[in-house]
This record gives C-alpha cells, sequence and structure tokens, in this order.
C-alpha cells in the first residue's frame, strides 16, 4: 500500500484524531477502515464517482464544457449582433420610405 498526504478539514482531522486515540491506533489506520468500509457497497462507490465528477469533471471533460459553453456565448454574442444590425437597418428602411 501507498502512501499519500492527505488534508483533512479541520473539523473531520479533530474527530479522527479522537477515535484513533480513543482506539489506541493510527490515525491513518483510521482513515484506511474509513474508505474500506465506504467503499465496501458498489452502490457507494458509484455514488462517490458521480459526486467526484461533478465536483472535479475528469481531465479533459472540464475544458471540452468550457469550450462548448465559450462557443455558445459566441453563437449568442453573434446573434445579438445581428440582431442589432438588422434593427438598425430596419430603421434606416423606415426613416427613408417616412421622407
Amino acid at each position: 500500500m501507498g502512501s499519500f498526504l492527505v488534508t483533512l478539514p479541520v473539523k473531520w482531522e479533530v474527530y479522527v484524531k479522537r477515535l484513533a486515540d480513543e482506539h489506541d491506533t493510527d490515525v491513518s489506520k483510521v482513515i484506511g477502515g474509513m474508505f474500506e468500509w465506504a467503499f465496501s457497497v458498489s452502490d457507494s462507490k458509484r455514488q462517490f464517482e458521480v459526486w467526484l465528477d461533478k465536483a472535479y469533471p475528469p481531465k479533459g471533460q472540464a475544458e471540452d464544457e468550457s469550450m462548448a459553453e465559450g462557443e455558445e456565448a459566441s453563437e449568442a454574442e453573434e446573434e445579438a449582433e445581428d440582431g442589432a444590425e438588422e434593427e438598425l437597418h430596419e430603421d434606416r428602411e423606415y426613416s427613408e420610405d417616412s421622407t
């Protein structure tokens, strides 16, 4: 098993350290046990993966979504400009017709 450096939110760090002390074991064993327990059911794994995909999209997916959003914004901007140009032309034609 590899070792990782993990930073826990303060409230969870205090909680996990207290549990480790109460059970006279190492914090890393408590965290490892927590992962074993949390992911022992395939539904829990899938639920975690869904959350992770939403919170931190997989590599490439976030970039693809960002590019798609940028393209949509560009298209919307172009449509707005086209609409403004059409209105300007209609106003000019109306002004010319009324004189």
